[in-house]
């Protein structure tokens, strides 16, 4: 399976993610290239995410890991080459389209949570339905008990432990049935015990959504959980 994937070069177009072949990738990146100024800092870059895939992304501190991720979403820009995703080329599309296919297409997970203080857990999950104009509470009571934190919806952020507000990190991501997942070094902030207990539950929700899963991360216990390892140097990406 693994040997087939890598051999695909072909990535499916249309208007709109929903039009494209089941047998498209999700994700397509053909030479992918970022500068900043005169220092590149990866270059020929192409990789392939077929749909309900768990890809790890593992490499050097500084190589660009987290760079790439936010290119793959349409957060950062790029000096060469092409992501599609769900079938739009994303060097098309200006920044407004970029998040609006980014709100029904990705999911995103950060090290740091980035849940917002001001709001209850719940509200939290919930805002990606929110944004999508199809708030749906129910849907937000049940992604808080598959993560772990049923009961918890009307606690603030602060009242939380580390582990506890990476779950609510997932469940956020999740809530919408995003096709892509995008997890940044999901684990870094926690301790061992905690990390792989965060980290079951990032795969199995996953699983459970059918959703493509891109990890970045300096794990090695999480990086084995993957169908394929990549490893991202300046020069391009290649199996681990």
């Amino acid at each position: 399976m693994r040997c087939s994937r890598c051999a695909r070069t072909g990535a499916g177009s249309s208007a709109g993610g929903s039009a494209v072949s089941a047998g498209a990738p999700l994700v397509s990146v053909e030479g992918l290239a970022k500068h900043y100024g005169d220092v590149h800092v990866f270059r020929g870059v192409s990789l392939q995410v077929e749909r309900g895939e768990f890809v790890a992304i593992v490499g050097e501190s500084g190589v660009g890991k987290s760079t790439l991720l936010n290119c793959l979403a349409g957060l950062d820009d790029w000096d060469e080459g092409r992501i599609t995703l769900a079938g739009q080329d994303l060097s098309t599309l200006d920044d407004t389209r970029r998040a609006l296919l980014r709100r029904s297409q990705v999911g995103f997970v950060f090290q740091a949570f980035h849940v917002l203080p001001h709001l209850d857990v719940a509200q939290n999950v919930g805002l990606p339905l929110l944004l999508l104009g199809r708030p749906h509470a129910q849907r937000v009571e049940a992604m808080l008990e598959a993560v772990g934190l049923a009961g918890l919806g009307p606690r603030l952020p602060q009242q939380l432990s580390g582990g506890q507000l990476q779950r609510v990190a997932i469940a956020r991501a999740l809530v919408h049935s995003p096709p892509l997942l995008l997890a940044d070094e999901p684990t870094g902030n926690l301790d061992p015990s905690t990390a792989e207990q965060v980290l079951d539950v990032l795969i199995e929700r996953t699983r459970s959504e059918r959703a493509s899963l891109v990890l970045v991360t300096h794990s090695q216990a999480a990086a084995v959980r993957a169908d394929r390892v990549l490893r991202l140097t300046a020069e391009g990406i290649r199996p681990a």
